[in-house]
């Protein structure tokens, strides 16, 4: 925990505020860890219930169809690209996630080969599909106007794939201590 228990107690307009171990900021579970495990899994349950519902509505539609309502429903994974402090078991769980739910949507056999499957129905792999929301992610950054932004990207922290990590790492730091005063919400 972030916050020890002798911390002084915050109180606003006479009311104390109450710490807590996790909130929810524009969808990303934030937690006292600064872990981003807990969103993972959030997206994972988010992931099956969406391709749930994409089955149940849509399971006698033609292959484009399904293609086109997998790319709009189920892969557009909201905040993938900050995701930065997590445990591997959590993210493989997240990349079978997203394989079962091809699998399970498009109506393949749980043991066809997963690069044959996304060969066939040419959509990416999970790999693929992190990488490139990282690397929009990052884009998206270093194209605005935010000064706080374009300090960092001007330490040419940006310029080699060996040095995006350790940009994300400052970038993370920043975020992380921007909003870690909302850790004290009132319960």
């Amino acid at each position: 925990m972030i916050i020890d228990s002798d911390f002084p107690c915050f109180t606003l307009d006479g009311i104390a505020l109450h710490f807590v171990s996790e909130f929810k900021y524009l969808g990303h579970i934030i937690n006292n860890e600064f872990s981003d495990d807990d969103d993972i899994k959030r997206e994972v349950r988010n992931l099956f219930t969406r391709t749930n519902i994409l089955i149940r509505r849509y399971s006698k539609c033609s292959l484009a169809v399904k293609l086109n309502l997998f790319k709009a429903y189920c892969m557009c994974l909201y905040d993938i690209g900050i995701w930065i402090y997590y445990s591997n078991s959590v993210f493989n769980k997240l990349r079978s996630c997203y394989n079962k739910c091809i699998k399970m949507f498009f109506g393949y056999n749980r043991r066809y080969s997963v690069t044959l499957m996304l060969s066939e129905l040419n959509l990416p792999s999970f790999d693929n599909l992190h990488m490139s929301c990282v690397h929009r992610f990052y884009a998206n950054c270093s194209a605005c106007n935010n000064i706080l932004l374009s300090n960092l990207i001007s330490l040419q922290l940006f310029t080699s794939p060996a040095t995006v990590l350790r940009w994300s790492d400052y970038f993370y730091l920043f975020w992380s201590c921007s909003f870690s005063s909302r850790l004290a919400v009132s319960g």
